[in-house]
């Protein structure tokens, strides 16, 4: 019965790593690349981590996406906020959950659902509310559009609109 107990714990708790995988993916990432360019010790001095973000948002050379720039638009005001966490070593989806408090946008940031080279079975995975909003990223009008196969269709003959902006 113990077996059967731990068994069940185990499998909710990889459920819900999962699922926090995708919570705040923009942030957690930008996050992690501003630890990637800081040494151990720096990591723990708040004027040294206001600085890292600082020179990693205003970046020109590394290319960020609109997203990122987006969580560096968000955070510029809450620098010191994101700095105090950040100094403890808390980790990344911790730092953003907890800015999140600040303000409620940041989470609300996510990648773009990767929809090149994708196949009809992997569309059909997808609820019609996400393919409405691949269809919004690319400006596509899908008005009249009532069925799920109807969405797919779209978005397959809307493939070469597909881009990282928003």
């Amino acid at each position: 019965m113990k077996l059967v107990s731990i068994l069940i714990a185990s499998l909710v708790a990889a459920a819900s790593a999962a699922n926090e995988s995708k919570e705040c993916e923009v942030c957690v990432k930008v996050m992690d690349d501003i630890r990637a360019t800081m040494s151990k010790a720096d990591s723990r001095k708040k004027p040294m981590i206001e600085g890292a973000m600082a020179k990693y948002c205003a970046n020109e050379d590394e290319k960020l996406s609109a997203r990122e720039r987006k969580i560096c638009y968000y955070i510029d005001p809450i620098r010191r906020d994101v700095a105090q966490p950040f100094s403890l070593g808390m980790s990344s989806l911790k730092v953003c959950q907890r800015i999140t408090k600040t303000n409620p946008e940041i989470c609300t940031v996510k990648f773009p659902v990767k929809t090149d080279k994708m196949e009809k079975k992997d569309l059909s995975k997808l609820r019609v509310k996400q393919l409405k909003k691949i269809l919004d990223e690319r400006g596509v009008d899908y008005s009249g559009l009532l069925e799920k196969e109807e969405f797919i269709k779209k978005i397959q003959s809307t493939e070469h609109l597909a881009g990282d902006e928003f």
